[in-house]
């Protein structure tokens, strides 16, 4: 894909969507095609780091026991292992929570994390980041901000978040472009397996990026 082609597509997206009063994300599809996506070997379900981030301040959930005193001042919110519990019976707050943080969990509590929060994290697809152990906290979590996940898996579109609407046009066409590379170079005939690509905002029409 060329820049300059990306950054015309950025542009007739923008005038296809009506102004909001919220920060829009832009939204990268992929449909692919020719893949038997019933054979797991096909699937994938990889993180991937943005060159220029997110653009829009990404709030960070950390929920942990010994990092506690290590991510006050670091994280946007913290969860305490006594907290994991307690919040599973105050669904409301929980979903609220999950719908608008990025989730971090040191990896000893990911088990009870699962077995208390699974029904409202599955069907959102917000499983915790882990968190290693002996990892710097505040590099990893910088880290975080960039980073989303590219699914291949039932459905033959793949999704991913590319930037916002705040976020200067060539920052966001850098990142439409990494990300399209990476996912053209994870299918097995590369651009042959791949019917369409899109670009859009995320309450408005998209348009059609050249698939080359």
């Amino acid at each position: 894909m060329e820049k300059s082609a990306i950054l015309n597509k950025i542009k007739e997206a923008k005038e296809k969507s009506k102004p909001r009063k919220f920060i829009q994300a832009w939204d990268l599809s992929v449909v692919v095609k020719g893949i038997n996506l019933k054979k797991p070997e096909n699937s994938f379900s990889s993180d991937f780091i943005l060159p220029h981030g997110r653009g829009k301040d990404i709030k960070l959930a950390v929920i942990a026991d010994k990092l506690v005193p290590e991510a006050k001042g670091k994280a946007e919110l913290i969860i305490k292992k006594d907290e994991i519990e307690k919040l599973a019976k105050d669904r409301k707050k929980l979903k609220r929570i999950v719908n608008n943080y990025t989730l971090l969990g040191e990896v000893s509590l990911m088990p009870q994390i699962g077995k208390h929060w699974g029904r409202v994290l599955g069907p959102r697809g917000k499983v915790p980041k882990p968190i290693p152990p002996n990892v710097k906290l505040e590099p990893f979590l910088q880290i975080a901000k960039k980073n989303i996940r590219i699914v291949l898996k039932g459905n033959p579109v793949i999704n991913a978040v590319v930037g916002s609407d705040d976020m200067p046009d060539e920052s966001v066409a850098a990142n439409v472009i990494a990300v399209y590379n990476f996912i053209k170079e994870k299918l097995p005939k590369g651009i042959g397996n791949i019917r369409v690509a899109r670009i859009k905002l995320t309450m408005g029409k998209p348009a059609k990026l050249e698939v080359r």
